[in-house]
């Protein structure tokens, strides 16, 4: 399968897809950060920038999907709902545009979920109207990267669509078993995991009683806001407070992000004294647990993990010197989550091969 990708970002979909022996044939993102992560790690595939200039683009290059996740400002509450009267929302119909003069068998296209009711649903309507124009049948779903594997809750609407054929496309996104109302059964309900919540010194709020990675230190999750403010951890993430280091890393359907072995969570030197602080300032947001006066945030590499990618994938020489934590959070933070792409990838080439 030969792909093109635009808003690119750091390239979730190419790290998901390459083990299915995909290619990408172009890649199109402006951002100076992204651009240089994409040339250190794919330097034979071209960087086109500008997706609004894509009539300037070589046609040399044809691909059999279309991939992108246009900015999705425009259809948050962050980007007050502007919709199509904002010109980043426009780009929607940008990535249209590209996908009438490629005419690529396949489209992915990914948004936040509030593209459903932007403009009382008129926005979406007017992509999902300009596709079947186009002559492609689509589906389209909510999927959350909580139940691929990451520790973080990140729900995200994805439209596939296939020229000519509406069942193909459902067949990418629905599984058998969801269409014949019989649904994959929940996880186990383990009374265990909440076990050993105290209260906070002088709070009478609670905190949760984790694993021990050390002596006198414990880990602890919540939903903390990275600095690109795109994700959340998922909370609580709790094991008995007697359970050992070693037996949590092992424990069913603990993602790696969590694993004590690497040390992923966050930690501290738990004091007398815990605080329900926020990082903007609102009020939102779960307890946070101080170390001295300071407040232990996520590393870049650990949200590399959140996002499914590999250990420090951002961390490049950048400007002569190595990456900064600014911009890789904030390209993680405009990313896609790998593991999400890749069973959407493993869809589409299960669909191939029928």
């Amino acid at each position: 399968m030969r792909y093109g990708s635009v808003c690119s970002g750091v390239e979730a979909a190419t790290v998901a897809w390459h083990p299915l022996g995909w290619e990408p044939q172009w890649f199109s993102e402006i951002e100076p950060f992204p651009s240089e992560v994409l040339a250190q790690h794919y330097p034979n595939t071209p960087n086109f920038g500008d997706m609004t200039k894509f009539k300037e683009w070589p046609n040399d290059r044809p691909v059999d999907l279309l991939v992108g996740g246009t900015p999705c400002q425009s259809f948050s509450i962050a980007g007050l709902r502007k919709g199509l009267d904002d010109p980043r929302g426009n780009l929607m119909l940008t990535y249209l545009a590209i996908a009438e003069r490629y005419q690529p068998r396949w489209l992915v296209w990914e948004n936040v979920p509030g593209v459903l009711s932007s403009n009382r649903g008129r926005d979406f309507g007017t992509f999902l109207g300009a596709l079947g124009k186009l002559g492609y049948g689509f589906a389209y779903r909510v999927l959350d990267a909580q139940y691929f594997g990451v520790a973080q809750r990140r729900r995200r609407v994805f439209v596939v669509g296939y020229l000519g054929d509406w069942r193909r496309a459902a067949a990418v996104l629905f599984e058998r078993e969801s269409l014949s109302g019989h649904p994959a059964p929940s996880r186990e309900k383990r009374e265990d995991v909440a076990r050993g919540a105290t209260p906070c010194a002088g709070s009478g709020k609670p905190t949760i009683g984790t694993l021990m990675a050390n002596a006198g230190t414990k880990l602890w999750l919540g939903n903390q806001e990275a600095l690109s403010g795109d994700y959340h951890i998922l909370s609580p993430i709790a094991f008995p407070a007697e359970m050992s280091g070693t037996q949590a890393a092992s424990a069913k359907d603990i993602s790696p992000a969590l694993s004590v072995t690497h040390t992923t969570a966050v930690a501290h030197t738990l004091g007398t004294q815990c605080s329900w602080a926020t990082e903007d300032g609102t009020g939102r947001g779960s307890p946070l647990v101080p170390m001295s006066t300071s407040v232990r945030r996520l590393t870049p590499r650990e949200c590399e993990r959140l996002q499914g990618f590999p250990d420090d994938y951002t961390l490049i020489q950048y400007r002569n010197k190595p990456a900064a934590d600014g911009p890789r959070y904030k390209a993680m933070g405009n990313s896609m989550a790998v593991p999400v792409m890749r069973w959407i990838g493993q869809q589409i080439q299960m669909v191939e091969d029928l």
